[in-house]
């Protein structure tokens, strides 16, 4: 999903050693042959996509565009028409071709019919194809795919939400403990880990102290939804919901998620200090709803969500606001703010001021190009470290922060305060028993054709 470019208990000492050193020699020797390989730069990467949509299609030229010695190799999707393309000139391997042709790349794609994967299970054959794994799925998917590519032994770039409920959660958090023995590389899509604004600020505040102790703030994703997919006759309710993603939960974890992670997750970064593990709230209250104005046999997701986050002592016992919405005609606003006892970053505007509203620090882009694109820099970072074998695993961080929107999403669809614990704990899942589109999908609408939408104080928690 593009956006505008505004915008402890793991945290052990040996993890922190791993992160911040070489591998040791004896971890190498026990890589596959290959894989040593690809590390040391001496051979052509395999790249696979799984997941040819918009994002799907972007994030592969980017790829791509990292490394001469990358080559696309396989590719798979729920739909063989989204790998066709579709109609849908913004994506399918028609499209990367197209890119990679404008940008002179055309060598690093070959890609036969025999390597193009239709249907549930054709992750696995991309995963097998490759050495590394560009996944782009709708979120729901994530930690499988994820878990499958770890245990095959490749190194991963996966787009943000990584998961949706606390089943997905627990999926990543153990196969990024294996990523890590392995020594394998993971790069999430939560790009402004690599934009050089945040990068800075984080230094300004957790460096240099300029905001003093934090204590607070408020992010926002306020826009427009971005796309509907309407129903079309012969498919079936399956095909329909995987079709039209967004709109339910099991598939994109409602907007809170979907969108709004990138924001919960400067929020953890900042209030956490930590760029490796990252941090989490330890409960969550808010309020949310569905405000009308588009029909109910569309999907089952809210349209606004305000949630209230609080941190552990750990972290001060941070308090910080959340606030999502998709509704046409309301204010819109993309942006992070981080409130300390000294100061006020206001990320979207690259500044500090103290609490008079003083200028105390102001990002200043190169003026030679300005500054580098991040949905880029994350893909040249992960290939980075996989020639130079450097230590790279932003799985931690990411199931964290979209396990912190799942949260959020719990406390408004239900109205109750949620703890991290109990929802962590409860290994609870909103994912379908079974993968076919003639399966049943997990939610369906009723005779009217409308889903069914939460209602505070009477939806209940899963693990209830």
């Amino acid at each position: 999903m593009s956006e505008p470019i505004q915008q402890k208990e793991e945290s052990s000492i040996s993890r922190r050693r791993f992160i911040a050193g070489a591998a040791t020699a004896s971890a190498a020797a026990a890589l596959p042959v290959e894989l040593c390989a690809q590390v040391a730069g001496s051979d052509a990467i395999k790249v696979g996509l799984i997941g040819l949509g918009g994002r799907g299609s972007g994030a592969i030229v980017q790829n791509l565009t990292a490394s001469d010695s990358a080559k696309l190799v396989a590719v798979a999707d729920a739909f063989q028409d989204k790998i066709d393309g579709g109609g849908n000139r913004a994506a399918g391997l028609p499209k990367v071709q197209e890119q990679l042709e404008k940008l002179g790349k055309s060598s690093q794609i070959d890609v036969p019919k025999s390597r193009q994967y239709a249907g549930f299970d054709g992750y696995k054959g991309v995963i097998d194809e490759s050495d590394l794994v560009v996944i782009a799925t709708p979120p729901g998917f994530r930690p499988l795919h994820f878990e499958y590519a770890v245990q095959q032994g490749k190194h991963v770039f996966m787009e943000k939400p990584v998961c949706v409920d606390a089943w997905g959660f627990n999926k990543v958090i153990e196969a990024a403990k294996q990523a890590d023995a392995k020594q394998l590389k993971v790069v999430v899509g939560l790009q402004r880990h690599y934009q050089n604004v945040y990068l800075e600020a984080f230094k300004k505040v957790h460096e240099e102290k300029l905001i003093g102790e934090v204590r607070g703030g408020q992010v926002w994703w306020n826009g427009t939804r971005p796309w509907i997919v309407e129903r079309q006759p012969g498919w079936t309710e399956m095909e329909y919901q995987m079709r039209n993603w967004y709109h339910f939960n099991w598939l994109c974890g409602d907007h809170i998620s979907e969108q709004h992670v990138h924001n919960i997750d400067v929020m953890n970064w900042f209030v956490s200090g930590d760029s490796v593990m990252g941090g989490h709230p330890v409960v969550a209250q808010g309020m949310g709803g569905r405000a009308g104005t588009e029909p109910r046999s569309v999907g089952e997701i809210f349209d606004h969500h305000y949630v209230e986050f609080r941190y552990g002592a750990e972290f001060g016992g941070a308090v910080m606001n959340s606030q999502c919405r998709h509704i046409k005609g309301t204010w819109q606003q993309i942006a992070e703010e981080i409130h300390g006892t000294e100061g006020i970053l206001h990320l979207a505007s690259g500044r500090i001021t103290d609490l008079k509203g003083n200028v105390k620090w102001q990002h200043r882009a190169p003026r030679d190009g300005g500054d580098p694109n991040p949905y880029q820099v994350e893909h040249d970072h992960l290939h980075k470290c996989i020639r130079e074998n450097l230590a790279q695993n932003d799985a931690y961080f990411g199931a964290k922060s979209s396990f912190t929107s799942t949260l959020g999403r719990l406390a408004t669809y239900s109205g109750q305060e949620v703890k991290w614990d109990d929802a962590v704990n409860s290994n609870f899942t909103i994912m379908p028993k079974e993968y076919d589109m003639n399966a049943e999908a997990p939610v369906k609408p009723g005779p009217d054709g409308n889903y069914e939408i939460a209602i505070p104080g009477q939806w209940k928690l899963p693990w209830a």
